[in-house]
């Protein structure tokens, strides 16, 4: 497993998402993200993590190419949530007439709204209970389709609103019909 923890931040003041923008090109390696209540979250991001959410954008990038639905986002980019959180999944996924509908500026800067699809590998530094609970903030402020996937338990769950977390253990692929029609995540490259 990495080294490692992510912690999390209570600051005399709410960082602005320009203050946000600036720390996380200041320093690279590191993901930041804020809580709707105003802590900062700091993450730094290991190899494997890379590799496993890379490898998980490839396959979204691949599906998308020929599906043509929408547009994908690497761990980098963040969204402004409805509840003033800001967060930047692992992978994600926003329906190609939500993308148009925004100005070149707003394309630009973070996301002014959740994705519809989000993804979450679990890395060393996460607990289990801390991304579950992003997967309910992420539910709570419009995402259709949350994929949690745990490398150390070979475990995904799958989170949709007003529906019971699918979980699945020991299976090579998980579909993720209807919300990315076409779409199964493929297993085997994460959990190598």
């Amino acid at each position: 497993m990495e080294a490692g923890m992510g912690i999390r931040l209570d600051l005399l003041h709410q960082v602005t998402d320009e203050e946000l923008q600036e720390l996380s090109e200041r320093n690279p390696g590191y993901q930041f993200e804020r809580t709707a209540d105003g802590r900062l979250l700091v993450t730094p991001t290991g190899l494997e993590s890379g590799r496993r959410s890379g490898e998980i954008v490839g396959q979204l990038r691949e599906w998308n190419r020929r599906a043509r639905l929408g547009v994908v986002f690497d761990s980098s980019t963040g969204f402004r949530l409805p509840d003033g959180s800001l967060l930047s999944p692992d992978a994600s996924w926003v329906r190609r007439e939500r993308w148009e509908a925004l100005t070149p500026e707003q394309r630009e800067g973070f996301g002014p709204f959740c994705p519809d699809a989000v993804f979450e590998v679990r890395s060393a530094s996460q607990s289990l209970g801390e991304l579950r609970e992003k997967m309910t903030v992420y539910l709570a402020n419009g995402a259709r389709l949350g994929v949690l996937i745990d490398p150390y338990r070979k475990a995904v769950e799958v989170y949709r609103p007003g529906a019971p977390v699918e979980r699945y253990e020991g299976v090579q692929q998980v579909p993720l019909d209807p919300e990315l029609p076409g779409f199964t995540l493929e297993l085997e490259p994460i959990f190598e």
